[in-house]
């Protein structure tokens, strides 16, 4: 694929993002698929995770009765809300966490940025944002604890973006220190490598590069992860879906052999969440279990640290 079919691609999936620019009506509730609730019993992990351990890619859903979903929504779910995020994360030991604002909230961010009010610095955010928005709007968005803005490049979450105004959104946060996070089709990394490494901001690559287990270490679209990761100093990749990677279904383990290789590739820029409630999986994992794996693929205790601890501090920013 050249750089002109890469960047049609590119403007293609740009919806989750750049939803005010999505085009078309709105699906009725009806027609829009529900999705999975996450499993209301997580057990307690044998891993006992270190002080100020950061979960750096989770959601909350509602009450949709105070934050509306969105009417462009790509599917239904049961609310997921902050009260249930915080006994997950009590039971599991997590201290900190990053709070990626979902397609179902569209724009609207306040269901995050009122959770970040709460947390007692705690707690920082990934928000949705289009180019419409002002600088006054973005400036609050920055001082209510958001870091970053998400992309996600999926045709299942749909709409059609524009380039240039992904280019203004880009440049724009890119001043107030951000970094954005991306989220794309299986085996494409290769394909937006160009564009990844022009940006003028650090980003994040969202569930390993959404690798396939089945397809084994050797495949093409995650040696091509591997090369972005070990040359780009501005990338960093998320250890999380393994659920997602996985071709086996629980325990998993099929998909630990991939988070190793990332994280021994560029131990200094990968950081780990659990992905709760856990939208749009096929096998419902259980989070005490997601924690359990970590020793699967980080069994140095001072790798661990930097995993969970250290990098994301640095890049979120936490004091």
């Amino acid at each position: 694929m050249n750089r002109r079919e890469c960047l049609r691609l590119f403007t293609g999936l740009t919806g989750a993002a750049l939803a005010g620019e999505a085009r078309g009506q709105a699906a009725e509730s009806k027609s829009i698929p529900t999705i999975d609730p996450p499993d209301p019993n997580p057990r307690t992990p044998s891993l006992k995770l270190p002080p100020r351990s950061c979960d750096s890619h989770t959601h909350i859903f509602g009450p949709a009765s105070r934050y509306p979903f969105s009417e462009r929504r790509p599917y239904n779910t049961a609310d997921a809300p902050l009260e249930t995020f915080r006994s997950v994360h009590e039971k599991i030991g997590v201290e900190r966490c990053v709070i990626v604002n979902a397609t179902v909230h569209g724009t609207d961010n306040r269901v995050v940025t009122d959770a970040i009010a709460q947390s007692e610095g705690a707690y920082k955010g990934i928000a949705n944002v289009n180019d419409e928005m002002t600088e006054k709007e973005l400036s609050a968005l920055d001082k209510g604890g958001i870091c970053g803005c998400r992309f996600a490049f999926l045709k299942r979450l749909g709409g059609v973006g524009d380039m240039a105004k992904f280019q203004r959104i880009v440049h724009r946060v890119a001043e107030l220190g951000w970094h954005i996070d991306v989220y794309f089709e299986p085996g494409t990394i290769a394909e937006f490598a160009p564009i990844l490494t022009a940006l003028p901001t650090p980003y994040v690559i969202d569930h390993m590069g959404t690798v396939q287990a089945g397809k084994g270490l050797d495949d093409s679209g995650f040696t091509a992860l591997l090369d972005l990761q070990k040359k780009d100093e501005k990338c960093w990749v998320k250890i999380t879906g393994l659920e997602r990677a996985s071709a086996a279904g629980k325990p998993f383990h099929d998909a630990v052999p991939f988070a190793r290789a990332l994280i021994d590739n560029a131990p200094d820029r990968v950081i780990w969440g659990t992905d709760w409630p856990h939208p749009n999986v096929k096998i419902m994992p259980n989070d005490g279990e997601i924690v359990d794996l970590i020793p699967l693929y980080a069994p140095d205790e001072a790798i661990r640290q930097k995993l969970l601890v250290d990098n994301p501090a640095r890049l979120f920013r936490f004091g």
